[in-house]
């Protein structure tokens, strides 16, 4: 087992009425100016703005509006949030989404408080500012777990790429089930499915050790609760129990002891960059198409996935056999959650040419059973076309 530093300063305020519960406690530690930051109109036809905003004006505070944050956030949004903070003199920024929401706002903090263009101090210097303006997260869909870190997919459009930044955690998180009932279906499918890739990828790192067996049992709890609620999706208890499953593995405790990386979501990013595909979506057709290009590299550890998190019976089978069973089982499980399988049925326009750049420019990871080339990448991209 590796040696490693663990460190996860974000508060997590879970269950039912957390806003009316906990955020006027949490302001008091605020300054007076709160910036607003969310998404589309979601917020404002469930009634969550308009509760925001009393609670923040009965406290005192004044409100600086930023709406509009998309699904994968672009640098210029970024830009924009930044330079909204330094005019409006924001003291603090209260995220009300998901992930693309709060990964802007992560490197708006960050942003907000740099001494020269963030994305060129980041990857230029490889310096990052983790003490910017300070935020919290009221947090609306499970999937992403983005409140538990500082790390942020961001889209650059002028360098034509989507990359991961870093930047500051969130002072506080607020989680409350209930919103999710309020999530279209396949939207949160989308997410139960980033939340399963987040745990996979940090499984078939190199490594064995507790990390896993932790990670075994959330993987293996995301699959029974996202089934059942496939058939009682109004189910509070399922909702709460995928919203802490999201919420575990991206507070990077499962990679503890462990070599890092990931390759889906690199080759993911980039196709995103060139597509604007739904990062969840897109991952569970790339997902199983990667599997089958290296379960023979790992056979051991992919027949171990499919026992202990989709409840395989190893009895008279090879690893080799019970390793391509797991990863058919993964494709099963992504049919069940409603998820397509190519980008064609995902609505994707791609073509062979697109499929060539993200090949050739994706990051190409190092800690996974086997380091691909880029001929690989996009053989396996052209298989799910």
């Amino acid at each position: 087992m590796n040696g490693f530093m663990y460190y996860c300063p974000v508060r997590v305020h879970f269950g039912e009425n957390g806003v009316e519960r906990v955020l006027p406690m949490e302001l008091q530690q605020v300054g007076a100016t709160v910036m607003l930051a969310y998404g589309g109109g979601s917020v404002k036809r469930t009634g969550l703005y308009d509760k925001l905003v009393g609670i923040l004006e009965q406290a005192g505070k004044r409100v600086v509006d930023f709406g509009g944050i998309t699904s994968n956030p672009t640098y210029e949004m970024v830009l924009r949030g930044a330079e909204t903070v330094k005019d409006e003199n924001v003291d603090f920024i209260l995220a009300v989404g998901g992930g693309s929401v709060m990964d802007c706002v992560k490197i708006i903090s960050s942003a907000s408080k740099a001494p020269k263009d963030y994305w060129e101090m980041f990857f230029n210097d490889h310096k990052a500012i983790t003490d910017g303006t300070p935020w919290g997260a009221v947090v609306t869909l499970s999937g992403t777990g983005s409140e538990m870190n500082g790390g942020a997919g961001i889209t650059n459009a002028a360098k034509g790429t989507k990359a991961t930044l870093f930047g500051t955690h969130a002072r506080f998180a607020i989680s409350d089930p209930t919103y999710l009932l309020t999530v279209p279906q396949k939207q949160l499918a989308s997410g139960i499915f980033d939340n399963l890739s987040h745990c996979m990828e940090t499984y078939f790192q190199d490594g064995d050790c507790v990390s896993d067996a932790m990670n075994e049992a959330v993987m293996h709890d995301i699959v029974r609760n996202a089934r059942a609620w496939r058939k009682d999706p109004q189910n509070l208890e399922l909702l709460s129990n995928l919203l802490w499953d999201s919420a575990l593995p991206q507070s990077f405790l499962f990679g503890c002891g462990k070599r890092g990386g990931f390759q889906c979501h690199p080759i993911e990013a980039q196709l995103c960059a060139y597509t604007n595909s739904n990062h969840g979506m897109a991952l569970a057709v790339i997902h199983p198409s990667y599997y089958r290009h290296i379960m023979k590299d790992a056979p051991e550890k992919f027949a171990r996935f499919g026992q202990k998190v989709f409840d395989l019976d190893p009895a008279g089978k090879t690893a080799e056999a019970l390793a391509e069973e797991a990863v058919e089982a993964l494709a099963s499980f992504i049919r069940d959650l409603g998820l397509d399988s190519t980008f064609t049925a995902l609505g994707l326009n791609v073509d062979e040419e697109i499929l060539h750049q993200v090949a050739e420019s994706c990051a190409i990871a190092d800690g996974v059973p086997r380091r691909l080339d880029r001929a690989e990448i996009y053989a396996l991209l052209r298989e799910v076309l």
